[in-house]
């Protein structure tokens, strides 16, 4: 019986690439997703392969709606992809009193609008399957906002609500549909934005989180376990809300 695939968008960065392995152990065929980082995303599928698991490559930009249709036609061409990953996302961070069009506009296309240009064309042929899984990585910024990120925020709380609405239209379909929300998970970013001290003062469990936390969630819900899990936004905060 052949493997389900997986798409992971933004699957060359920390979180993304957690993902792509512990998903390829799960016993999917994963795809790694990059625009900009195709060589990372190259060297993840190389070191899953190396692990006798089953990964391959595909190089897009999501904020682009044409672009990607043809590359997921081409993805099609080898069967339906029944779990999907919305993973990538950008910060631009500044006040919104002083915020460009163009910080906003990129922010949401890239995560919000990208949600839509990747999922939709996936859906008829999932559908066709009588299963799936959609997951979206949002923030804890989604829920709670936060200073500096009223695109990154909006963009985010988006994803709550076109994923609460799919997850009734495919409820029927065998398809879930469900958002995790990660606080603050271990990154170069995160190291040089928190001191120890700064995460002491604002994370209960008085840690950052591991993206392997983030994949073992995201893992639970792409299983059989979690099929009665939809419409669910799930946060992975260490007690932060």
């Amino acid at each position: 019986m052949p493997k389900k695939r997986a798409l992971v968008t933004g699957g060359s960065g920390d979180i993304g690439a957690a993902i792509c392995e512990r998903l390829a152990a799960d016993g999917y065929a994963v795809i790694v997703h990059a625009h900009r980082h195709a060589e990372s995303a190259r060297r993840i599928a190389d070191k899953i392969a190396a692990d006798g698991r089953t990964a391959s490559v595909a190089i897009f930009d999501i904020a682009d709606g044409a672009a990607t249709g043809e590359a997921l036609q081409r993805l099609l061409a080898d069967g339906p992809i029944q779990a999907i990953v919305n993973n990538a996302g950008i910060h631009d961070d500044a006040p919104m009193a002083g915020m460009t069009a163009a910080q906003w506009t990129t922010v949401v296309d890239l995560s919000l609008n990208g949600f839509f240009h990747v999922t939709q064309p996936l859906l008829l042929p999932m559908i066709g399957t009588r299963w799936g899984r959609i997951v979206s990585i949002s923030s804890l910024a989604g829920v709670t906002g936060n200073r500096g990120q009223t695109n990154y925020a909006a963009a985010k709380a988006g994803l709550h609500g076109a994923s609460k609405s799919l997850a009734m239209e495919l409820a029927s379909r065998g398809i879930t549909v469900n958002v995790v929300a990660p606080g603050l998970i271990e990154s170069a970013a995160t190291r040089q934005s928190f001191k120890p001290e700064q995460v002491d003062a604002i994370v209960p469990m008085k840690r950052v989180g591991r993206p392997e936390e983030v994949a073992a969630l995201v893992s639970f819900l792409m299983s059989e376990q979690a099929g009665y899990i939809t419409g669910q936004v799930v946060g992975i905060n260490g007690g932060m809300a």
